[in-house]
């Protein structure tokens, strides 16, 4: 006993000693365990959680599908054929104003170009009345100036012949 009794209380303290220790101040084991489960129950729980939110969105999906989507495609496709036809009225209106306009367009011009001709027309005429009032104002001028001319002709005769007679009654007769 002097032996292995020695021994095994020793080697028994030593065991009894690491598994106090462990107990008492290792909690790595019962940590371990508890973080385990608790991963376990939140795995669990939020798998069903997002298990329903797919469920839901496939609903969602589903309805839109089959149901909402059509309703809108149809409510778009009539309202798009009632703006199609408000915009074809319109772009036709605009067409007929567009061409009212051209019209009116073509009959000013058409009016202007006839004014302008007349105008031209009358100018031209104008211009011929003014060559021959300038003619005949010419034709008068020499004509006066010519009646002038014979006038100034006669009054130097008469000078002439008055000079001619005064510087005779200013000699001196011969008796």
């Amino acid at each position: 006993m002097s032996g292995g009794g020695t021994e095994t209380p020793v080697g028994c303290e030593a065991a009894d000693l690491g598994e106090i220790h462990s107990r008492l101040l290792d909690h790595r084991p019962v940590i371990q365990g508890e973080t385990r489960y608790f991963v376990k129950e939140f795995e669990e729980k939020r798998g069903l959680r997002e298990m329903r939110v797919l469920e839901n969105l496939k609903h969602m999906i589903q309805e839109t599908n089959e149901h909402t989507f059509p309703m809108c495609r149809a409510t778009m496709q009539d309202n798009l054929n009632q703006v199609l036809q408000r915009l074809q009225a319109a772009i036709d209106s605009v067409c007929r104003l567009q061409q009212r306009e051209q019209e009116r367009k073509k009959i000013h011009n058409d009016l202007l170009i006839a004014s302008e001709k007349q105008h031209v027309t009358r100018w031209e005429d104008f211009m011929k009345e003014q060559q021959g009032q300038q003619a005949e104002v010419d034709a008068e001028h020499r004509k006066a100036l010519g009646k002038l001319r014979e006038q100034y002709a006669e009054m130097e005769k008469g000078l002439a012949s008055e000079h001619v007679s005064h510087s005779s009654d200013k000699l001196p007769r011969k008796n």
